[in-house]
């Protein structure tokens, strides 16, 4: 529309013109000059026409540019503001979100409280049934009070009291015993870790030897002699076996008594070194290897005696106590085993404020029976405390004695420590030799026995054979029976093995509750 008015005023000024041209030509001069005049208004004209049209193109091209920039800046506009109402959506749906999760959790504590509610409302009905109860039992009781009469409720009372303080002092004995037991624990720990260290054997006793080494074996047939007389007159003689095998320069003596094998063993040395063999040689050699050998026997427990300050034990005694050098248990030597027991004894004596000195003296003669246990019947802890007490050695001495193996039971502390100092020398690791084979066939037969029992899962022998963990299937045996298999399995072992020391049997019985939380 501006447009077309441009040009309309173009064109009325062109017209304007010319009119004006063509009256100015008409008054001042001829046609000729109004011809050329026209003409040039004519070209005037086309002139204006063509600056109005390039005039109309450049408007229109702006108008144009305008019109888009205007579209542009309408479109951006609307994106910006499209954004920001996405962008208040976006927080408004948060919003709505967190609300929706404040609710769901005042719900679930309102469910909480409600159940909890409940529960406690459920309490409440129980104890208002019990006070009820209770209630009803003060009046019955009060009814009945009342018909008493003064001595009838004095004596009544009386009776509450004592059985209230009975319960009482009751439950104080039973805290006091436990916590003793534990302080108890805790100290013979202690006693017993100090005796270890400072009577830690730093060898391992040296095993009696039973055979004989000689220089050729042609001496085998003078040690026989014409017809066997040699040999004859030499186990009449010592009362020992002579065994003559194929082994190689060698020749064994089998004894059931370690002196007089030990005895055999310097006579018939002697005899190989002095070369002549005859029942008369035989006889005076016998002779002087039993007086050195007695004389070894009576200065190894006049030492031992010695070592241990004990001067006051009998002649029978200390030559007993001797004997036990030629004595063997599983490879340890008795005599030096009965020296660390008689430490042992000493070292926890003095840290218990015991006396110390009658504690190194039980310990020194425990194993007295095992000088002549394979000449007389019975356990050697009797029969070492038989021995003892022929020869005048004080009561407490005795029982110490006979009860190391709980042949009876111990009644004082002096027998207990000898119990505690025996086991530490006989388990202490190196003290007792014991072929691979023989342990591990006793191993497997303690496990073996221990299977055997119905509700048994599996067993394990620990601490080489000392101890026995048996564990158990929990819904086949109960705590009750727990205790009964540990007795049937100690007792069969008790019967059907032989062992050095204690097997202890540690019946195991687990159960477990699992669950899962989602």
């Amino acid at each position: 529309m501006g447009m077309e008015i441009v040009i309309g005023l173009v064109f009325l000024a062109i017209g304007a013109a010319g009119t004006a041209a063509i009256m100015r030509t008409a008054k001042n001069s001829s046609l000729r000059d109004a011809d050329s005049k026209v003409e040039s208004a004519h070209a005037k004209a086309e002139r204006v026409v063509g600056d109005a049209r390039r005039q109309a193109e450049t408007l229109k091209k702006e108008a144009l540019l305008e019109a888009k920039e205007q579209i542009i800046q309408s479109r951006q506009q609307s994106e910006a503001e499209e954004r920001q109402r996405k962008k208040e959506l976006r927080v408004l749906e948060n919003r709505v979100m967190q609300r929706e999760e404040s609710l769901d959790r005042r719900n679930d504590v309102l469910d909480k409280r409600e159940h909890q509610l409940s529960s406690l409302a459920g309490q409440i009905e129980k104890q208002s049934s019990e006070l009820n109860e209770l209630y009803r039992r003060q009046t019955d009781e009060l009814e009945r009070i009342s018909s008493l009469s003064r001595e009838d409720a004095h004596a009544e009372l009386l009776d509450k009291v004592r059985a209230e303080v009975t319960h009482k002092a009751a439950a104080i004995i039973r805290e006091s015993d436990q916590r003793v037991k534990a302080e108890s624990r805790k100290r013979a720990q202690e006693v017993i870790s100090t005796a270890i260290q400072r009577c830690a054997a730093d060898h391992t006793a040296e095993i009696t030897v039973t055979s004989v080494h000689i220089p050729s074996d042609d001496l085998k047939g003078r040690i026989i002699g014409r017809e066997g007389r040699n040999i004859r007159t030499f186990e009449q003689i010592s009362g020992v076996n002579l065994v003559i095998d194929d082994t190689p320069e060698t020749v064994v003596l089998s004894s059931f008594d370690p002196v007089r094998r030990e005895t055999a063993r310097v006579a018939l040395e002697n005899l190989v070194a002095d070369g002549r063999i005859h029942p008369a040689r035989i006889e005076e050699m016998y002779q002087k290897a039993f007086d050195l050998v007695q004389q070894r026997v009576e200065e190894t427990g006049e030492q031992a005696a010695f070592d241990t300050g004990i001067h006051d034990l009998h002649p029978e005694l200390v030559k007993t106590l001797g004997a036990l050098k030629y004595r063997t248990s599983f490879g340890q030597n008795v005599l030096e085993h009965s020296l660390e027991v008689a430490d042992l004894c000493g070292i926890m004596a003095t840290e218990l404020g015991v006396d110390d000195v009658a504690a190194r003296r039980a310990g020194l003669l425990h194993d007295l029976g095992k000088a002549i246990d394979h000449e007389v019947e019975g356990p050697h802890a009797v029969i070492g405390a038989d021995l003892a007490r022929r020869y005048g050695e004080k009561p407490e001495i005795v029982h110490a004695i006979e009860a190391h193996h709980g042949d009876v039971d111990p009644s004082s502390v002096l027998a207990v420590l000898v119990m505690a100092g025996d086991a530490i020398s006989a388990s202490r690791p190196g003290a007792r030799r014991e072929s691979a084979e023989n342990y591990i066939k006793r191993l497997e037969k303690l496990e073996r026995i221990a299977n055997a029992h119905a509700g048994v899962e599996r067993t394990y022998a620990m601490q080489a054979g000392r101890e026995v963990h048996v564990m158990v299937q929990p819904e086949k045996i109960s705590d009750a029976d727990s205790a009964v298999l540990a007795h049937d399995i100690a007792q069969q072992i008790e019967e059907e093995m032989e062992y050095p020391g204690q097997v202890r049997v540690v019946v195991i019985r687990e159960s477990r509750a699992v669950d899962i939380a989602k």
